[in-house]
């Protein structure tokens, strides 16, 4: 029942919001937002968990006016995700900006496959719509949802915005296929702030243990592609402009493999990731959509307290 509640609700989304007027649209999700926010649910509590590492010296209320600014955000993703497919080139064009991108460019120039690292920030289907018209077509990983019929309506929307999706799960030798795409000149980026699988690797992020995805660094190191970490955050639009919000999309310096055995350039290169998936979150901290554990203090069951006789 609840698979098919989320299922409908999504349904619901794709059709109503779409065919809603844009301002009222956004309004909509704004109070949903605060709704959320002041219900203080499990996914709300654990983003003020992440938040609280982020920005360690905020105050109580501080630390809940940034939390109720990440719902909102993070709605406001939403209903892009839902309005997205009925954007023109133009508006999605117009609507994101770029940031040190040259060293990318020139890495698919020469032919050389490119694999990105990502965390959940801003909107990164707007960035993966963006690639495709202006940079590059995306290969990229999704998780496999529940229903499956949700995973569906998922992969074919992302599917029309042009990107090539591979399930996480149930679809073969995902990482072979990976590797060959890049051998070839691909671009792959990959949402690495979650390790979704039991082969994390164990890196500090905000001064803590946590785990990221293996993935983006695996990937450079066999198929010899170059390793960029990226970041995205929203950015009021002017006005005149086709949007009150658009997203912008950081590329970092390139994470360069360094000598040493297979392990040990794994988890350095996974280090250096975070650090500047780190640094990106930490100047936008209200865009990081992290509405689960990520922190492995977090995941550790904490025994019940001793019963006093």
């Amino acid at each position: 029942m609840r698979e098919k509640f989320s299922l409908w609700m999504f349904t619901l989304g794709w059709r109503i919001v779409r065919a809603l007027p844009e301002r009222p649209a956004y309004l909509v999700f704004s109070l949903i937002a605060q709704f959320v926010w002041l219900r203080q649910g499990r996914g709300v509590r654990q983003l003020e968990a992440n938040l609280a590492r982020v920005v360690p010296e905020a105050s109580a209320m501080k630390l809940k006016s940034l939390t109720r600014k990440g719902m909102h955000s993070y709605m406001r993703y939403w209903c892009d995700t839902f309005r997205l497919p009925d954007w023109t080139p133009e508006r999605i064009l117009a609507t994101c900006r770029v940031e040190n991108d040259e060293p990318v460019r020139t890495s698919l120039a020469e032919g050389r496959g490119v694999v990105m690292a990502l965390p959940h920030s801003g909107n990164w289907d707007h960035a993966g719509a963006w690639s495709t018209l202006a940079l590059a077509p995306v290969t990229t990983v999704m998780e496999r949802l529940r229903p499956e019929e949700l995973f569906e309506r998922f992969l074919h929307f992302r599917q029309r915005l042009g990107m090539e999706i591979l399930p996480l799960t149930g679809g073969g030798d995902l990482f072979g296929v990976l590797v060959r795409r890049l051998r070839r000149g691909g671009f792959v980026p990959l949402l690495a702030d979650r390790d979704l699988t039991a082969t994390g690797v164990p890196v500090t992020l905000f001064g803590e243990t946590a785990r990221m995805a293996a993935g983006p660094a695996s990937l450079a190191l066999v198929s010899g592609a170059a390793l960029y970490p990226v970041t995205l955050h929203y950015e009021r639009l002017p006005a005149g402009a086709p949007a009150r919000w658009g997203v912008v999309v950081t590329f970092h310096p390139e994470v360069v493999p360094p000598d040493g055995e297979r392990s040990e350039q794994l988890a350095v290169m996974t280090q250096a990731c975070a650090d500047a998936l780190e640094a990106g979150i930490a100047q936008y901290p209200q865009d990081w959509h992290m509405l689960q554990r990520v922190f492995v203090a977090d995941l550790v069951p904490v025994a019940p307290a001793a019963v006093a006789r």
